[in-house]
């Protein structure tokens, strides 16, 4: 876990520093922008389960977020979005059949340095960055007796473009797929007489649509 914080924090201070490097600030730098997405949060999820095998299932996740993007000039930015997903899971294929592991909440703070290719109202942008991941409010479901998800850290790539509708007002479309892995501790003593441990890959693709404006 320490190194890929480490890995983490190198890589957003690279991205920092590139865009730092950029040449001085033109009619964009300095400037505040604030969105309001819907998102839908689609798992691309696969499991390695201890002992009785199986696969994972997670559900996917519609919900609202909202994202602060600051602009050091033109063309590049750096983005931190803000959000919270609930998801259903399940270990399924499993020896001992399908295993209902009730719902966990997803905190998945994520922060991408971007770059925009300006010349006109359609400005596209692509990211990458990093992302830190907390696992709450864990229901266990009806047949396990606890469960505890280890906090992850992934990365992230982004590729999306704002239209402009004036000089403050823009819609946004906007796609990420998240890298992302944790490890789950499944205590089925009463169930199973066991704990089960299983490597879980989240992976995430998130696809976004809202309004945004320019400060």
């Amino acid at each position: 876990m320490r190194k890929k914080i480490l890995v983490a924090v190198i890589a957003v201070m690279a991205l920092t520093n590139l865009a730092m490097a950029q040449d001085a600030p033109a009619d964009n730098g300095g400037k505040w922008q604030f969105r309001l997405r819907g998102i839908v949060v689609s798992p691309d999820e696969s499991a390695d389960i201890e002992a009785i095998g199986g696969d994972v299932d997670i559900s996917t996740s519609i919900v609202p977020e909202f994202d602060i993007t600051y602009f050091f000039d033109d063309n590049w930015s750096m983005e931190l979005i803000l959000g919270t997903t609930k998801h259903d899971v399940k270990a399924v294929e499993t020896a001992v059949g399908e295993i209902d592991l009730g719902h966990v909440w997803l905190l998945p703070p994520t922060l991408t340095g971007q770059y925009h290719f300006t010349g006109g109202n359609l400005v596209p942008y692509v990211g990458a960055g990093v992302n830190l991941t907390l696992f709450y409010g864990v229901d266990e479901g009806p047949t396990v007796d606890d469960i505890d998800y280890d906090t992850a850290v992934g990365f992230a790539l982004q590729g999306g473009f704002d239209y402009m509708l004036n000089d403050k007002w823009f819609l946004n479309f906007d796609v990420k797929k998240l890298f992302l892995n944790t490890t789950a501790t499944v205590d089925a003593t009463t169930a199973l007489g066991a704990t089960v441990g299983a490597d879980v890959d989240i992976n995430p693709w998130i696809f976004g649509f809202g309004v945004g404006i320019k400060l």
